[in-house]
Formats: structure tokens, C-alpha cells, sequence
């Protein structure tokens, strides 16, 4: 019986959910990898694919397999008599079945041209996909902090109900010999019990928190996981590194192959062709009988006018790159505001930061005086928890700086492109 209930207590850590320690780099990489959207660059990928191999058909012969039967009212006739000779008109019922071979031999380079535009296509809508996503990323990382925050308060507020609870079993003791009201112990009891209302509201919140960013980055987290603070260093260079940038080249890049093309389609093309049928009558008008009958040749096409419809195309390629590069300085003048902001935001905490600690320190030097007192019953337990409530405020406003100020540095670095 002992070693089975050996057993049975060795296995059960294994049955319990395994804890999950979770940073902000790995959240921002599950999105990439766990967002429906990214599923459709494959996809793209895939209808590049097929429509680069209809490109690649038009290089193989067409073969067509045409019938047809026709009365007409009136037929070629000879409109003279020959001597000794009786040439009948054709029939005015006519029959005919030809397969016919088209082989296309030279068209201008406009396949591989258009086969190159479709890439570049192709390049585009993924990127643009990366930069739906990208966006996303920002949506991360607040949820991510505002996690880490809610964490952070959690922790705070089992350090200040450690404080109390040694300071009711202090108080306990003092009751009993009566060296202490049995008020003071009473109120240190609701003020122990509102710390215990104010977890209760914490852990929902915080679930609610989790329930968002899991829904996000398509990952199971409880309350039992643990988030990482990031350790995060930022400079102020001017290196910008968004996808929104390499989006704005593949337009360029696009349009410029769509003008090109546009030079590929004047280009002269060259066809072969091949015809074998069955008729009546057949390629000899005047033999009114059912004939086996091929013809073979070359087609040649060119366009020399075109009224200047391949000039206007050019022309609304150009005035599409001009919007492209209004859409860029647009973007760039944005990102900068935005840069500027973030980093006015890291400058403004880290100052705030280094107030915050002096108050701290100071707050803990009062609440060690205070506590002295408070043992030695020299101050009552509302005085006591009137400094330990400014003490915790201090140092609830300190971790809320400390994670503002990281998750500025965090959001300066995504503005970038950095993540």
C-alpha cells in the first residue's frame, strides 16, 4: 500500500499542467507563426504557382477538333459554257471536320515578362501580409504588459499581506496578554480581508488579460504562467526597418515590370499552324465529293499604331508610382512623429523612475520606524496601515513606471521594425 500511494504521488506533478514562463519575444514570434493571416502568404505562393504554369501553356501547341455541316442558298457557279466540258456547281449542303495546330514560335518575350510581373505580384500581397501582421505585433505587446502589470500588482499585494499577517500574529500575542485593544487586531483583520477582495478582482482581471493576449498569439496561458520582464536596449538611430518599407519597394518594383510589359505587347509575334480535314467539298471548290484535305503556314502580327493606347498605360503607370512615393514620405513623416514621441516617453519615465525610488527608500524607512512603534505600542494599528498603504502606493507607482518605461523602449523598437 505505501509504495503504491508512492506511486500515485510521483506521478500526479506529471498530470498537472506544466507552468509556462513566457517573454515578449516569444509572444511577438507566435503571431508570425499562429496568425490565420500568415497561412494565406502559402497560399499566395501556391496561385503564383498556377498561374506562372498558364503562362508556361501558351509556349505548347493549341489543338482544336472543329466540325460543321451548312446549307446555303446559293453556290459558285461558272458563269460561261465550255466545249466539251461540264463543270457542276458544289453541293448546297457542305460538310467539314478539321483539327487544327497552333504553335506559337515567337511573341515578343511577353510570357517571361508576364511571368516576372506576376512574381512581383506575388511579393507584394505577401508583404502586405507581413505588414498586417506586423501590426498586430503591436497589439501584443500592450497586452503583453498589461499582463506583466497585473502580475507585477499581484505579487505587491501578497508581499503587503505577508506584512499584515506577521503583524496580526504579532498583535495576537499582545491581545492575549493584554497588552493591546482587541480593536487593533480587528482592524488589521479588514484591512487583510480587503487585500484579499482586491486579489480576487486582480485575478479576473488578469485572466481577462490572459484570455485576450492567448486569443491573440493562439496559445493556451493560465495563471500559473509566469511572464519575463524584457531587458530591453534601445538607440536612437535613424535605421528604420519596417515592413511597410519593402512593401513600398515591391510596388515600385511591380509597376516598373507593368511598364515594361507594356513594350512587350507591341512587340511582333510569330505563329505556326497546321490544318487536316475531311469535307465536301474540300480545298478544290470544283470536285463536289467528300476530300481529305491540310494545310500548313506561318502567321505573322504586328501592331504599328495603336492611337497611343500603350503611351497612356505608361502614363498611368508613372502617375501610380508618384501615389506610391506620396504614400511613402507619408508613412516616414508618421513613423518619425511617432518615433520622437515613444522616445520622449522612455526619457519621462526612466526620470520618473529615479523619483520613484527615492520615495520608496523614503517610505521604507518610515514603515521600519513605524513598525518599531507599532510593536512597542507606541502607535495604533490605523496609524500602522496608513503608512503601509502609502508605502505600497509608492511601490505599486514605481512598478507601473519600471513597466512603462519598458514597454515604451518595447514599442520605440517595434515602431522601428526592430521586432
Amino acid at each position: 500500500m505505501k509504495g503504491f500511494l508512492t506511486l500515485i504521488l510521483g506521478i500526479f506533478p506529471l498530470l498537472l499542467p506544466a507552468q509556462q514562463v513566457l517573454t515578449l519575444e516569444a509572444c511577438l514570434s507566435l503571431v508570425e507563426e499562429n496568425y490565420p493571416l500568415a497561412r494565406q502568404k502559402v497560399l499566395l505562393e501556391q496561385q503564383f504557382q498556377s498561374e506562372v504554369n498558364i503562362l508556361e501553356m501558351q509556349k505548347l501547341p493549341k489543338l482544336d477538333l472543329n466540325a460543321q455541316s451548312t446549307y446555303q442558298s446559293e453556290v459558285t457557279r461558272i458563269p460561261i459554257d465550255l466545249p466539251n466540258a461540264t463543270i457542276l456547281p458544289p453541293n448546297k449542303d457542305q460538310y467539314r471536320a478539321t483539327v487544327d495546330v497552333n504553335q506559337l514560335i515567337y511573341a515578343g518575350g511577353s510570357i517571361a515578362a508576364n511571368a516576372r510581373l506576376k512574381e512581383a505580384e506575388l511579393n507584394t500581397r505577401q508583404q502586405e501580409v507581413e505588414v498586417t501582421i506586423y501590426k498586430v505585433k503591436e497589439r501584443v505587446n500592450g497586452a503583453f504588459f498589461n499582463v506583466l502589470l497585473l502580475q507585477e500588482q499581484e505579487k505587491l499585494l501578497d508581499s503587503k499581506l505577508e506584512l499584515l499577517q506577521e503583524r496580526f500574529n504579532e498583535l495576537v500575542s499582545a491581545v492575549k496578554n493584554g497588552m493591546a485593544l482587541p480593536s487593533s487586531n480587528q482592524l488589521l483583520q479588514a484591512e487583510m480581508l480587503l487585500l484579499e477582495q482586491q486579489k480576487v478582482q486582480l485575478k479576473y482581471e488578469r485572466n481577462k488579460a490572459l484570455k485576450s493576449l492567448s486569443a491573440l498569439i493562439f496559445k493556451d496561458i493560465t495563471l500559473k504562467d509566469t511572464f519575463l520582464k524584457p531587458e530591453i536596449l534601445v538607440s536612437s538611430t535613424n535605421l528604420i526597418n519596417r515592413p511597410e518599407l519593402r512593401l513600398f519597394e515591391y510596388k515600385e518594383h511591380q509597376l516598373d515590370l507593368s511598364k515594361g510589359l507594356i513594350d512587350k505587347e507591341k512587340s511582333p509575334s510569330l505563329m505556326g499552324f497546321a490544318q487536316a480535314g475531311y469535307g465536301n467539298p474540300g480545298l478544290n471548290m470544283l470536285d463536289n465529293s467528300f476530300q481529305d484535305f491540310y494545310m500548313v503556314g506561318l502567321k505573322f502580327n504586328w501592331r504599328l499604331f495603336d492611337w497611343g493606347k500603350a503611351q497612356e498605360k505608361k502614363h498611368s503607370v508613372e502617375v501610380l508610382k508618384k501615389i506610391v512615393a506620396t504614400e511613402r514620405e507619408t508613412f516616414l513623416l508618421n513613423n518619425e512623429i511617432q518615433l520622437q514621441a515613444a522616445w520622449e516617453d522612455i526619457s519621462k519615465y526612466k526620470e520618473i523612475l529615479q523619483q520613484d525610488a527615492s520615495i520608496v527608500n523614503l517610505r521604507e524607512a518610515v514603515i521600519a520606524s513605524k513598525t518599531s512603534q507599532f510593536q512597542n505600542g507606541t502607535i495604533t494599528s490605523s496609524d500602522y496601515i496608513i503608512d503601509l498603504n502609502k508605502l505600497y502606493d509608492a511601490k505599486i507607482n514605481q512598478k507601473l513606471t519600471e513597466i512603462q518605461w519598458v514597454m515604451s523602449q518595447a514599442r520605440y523598437r517595434i515602431i522601428k521594425g526592430d521586432f
